[in-house]
């Protein structure tokens, strides 16, 4: 069975003082255009505009609709959070609600987590949101924080801190060094995107945690490459391989579900595999 956890509560909204809405819509769309290294040319050709139309939006002297907003928003590949964010800057009623995930009207989306967590067993998989705060997670998952104490278990767990705490899951990690550095990019390149406060925040304090054991390389006594890097874990007086898959949802009109991710975990050798499958024989 998946184990259903207490998200916590967002300490970011787009539309809260101070947020980048209150620079209105025209320096915050230019924002996602640069960051895209969009021209205003391109832009327009994409989204059926014109450059000196864009051109003008972007430096006040047009106030856009709610259509080009959102048609700009998709070609630019603006997250939805953001996307009510431009709306807001631009004086219109945010398009994407944010459901809570109690919430009645998320019971299918929570029942085909469900299935899908405990249909991948026994292999790990979790369901995380924008912060890494776990959702759900599944026996494999539970099998890997064996060991961690019991005051880093108490919800809202977040993956982050879970894995990279040194007295989490990191002392048992042989590569520590080249997971923690992975983990540590993939943040970097969400804060870049997202420019989340919350996620800075997170970033700032699992980077800052003491390594205590940075292990071997990846490949160290490996027989054969991997085809993607692993995180070598020791469990039970053996090692571990497993290479990590994101999943995130298709064209998202919810905030909450845009900012799910579904992680699996698929071993990454014969012996792994066994393994796993010996336990849940």
């Amino acid at each position: 069975m998946t184990t259903a956890l207490p998200a916590a509560p967002r300490s970011l909204r787009s539309d809260s003082p101070g947020s980048p809405a209150a620079r209105g819509v025209g320096p915050l769309l230019r924002d996602w255009r640069e960051r895209q290294r969009v021209s205003q040319l391109e832009l327009a050709l994409r989204a059926g505009s014109s450059a000196r139309h864009i051109s003008f939006v972007e430096t006040g002297r047009s106030r856009p609709s709610e259509e080009l907003i959102l048609r700009l928003a998709d070609h630019l590949d603006v997250p939805v959070r953001e996307r009510n964010a431009l709306l807001l800057a631009a004086g219109y009623a945010p398009r994407f609600p944010e459901t809570s995930m109690d919430d009645p009207a998320l019971d299918g989306l929570r029942e085909g987590l469900d299935r899908l967590l405990t249909g991948y067993e026994p292999y790990p998989a979790l369901v995380v949101d924008a912060t890494y705060d776990v959702i759900a997670a599944n026996r494999g998952i539970t099998m890997l924080l064996a060991g961690v104490p019991e005051r880093l278990l108490v919800p809202p767990l977040n993956a982050m801190r879970l894995i990279l705490h040194p007295e989490g899951v990191a002392p048992r990690i042989r590569n520590l060094r080249e997971w923690r550095g992975h983990l540590l990019e993939q943040m970097e390149r969400q804060i870049a995107l997202d420019r989340s406060p919350a996620l800075r925040d997170l970033y700032e304090e699992v980077a800052a945690y003491p390594v205590l054991n940075e292990g071997v390389p990846a490949a160290h006594g490996a027989t054969h490459p991997y085809f993607a890097l692993p995180m070598q874990v020791e469990h039970d007086g053996r090692v571990l391989s497993f290479v990590s898959s994101i999943s995130t949802f298709n064209t998202p009109m919810d905030v909450t579900v845009a900012e799910l991710a579904i992680e699996t975990f698929l071993p990454a050798d014969r012996a792994t595999s066994d393994y796993l499958r010996s336990l849940d024989g």
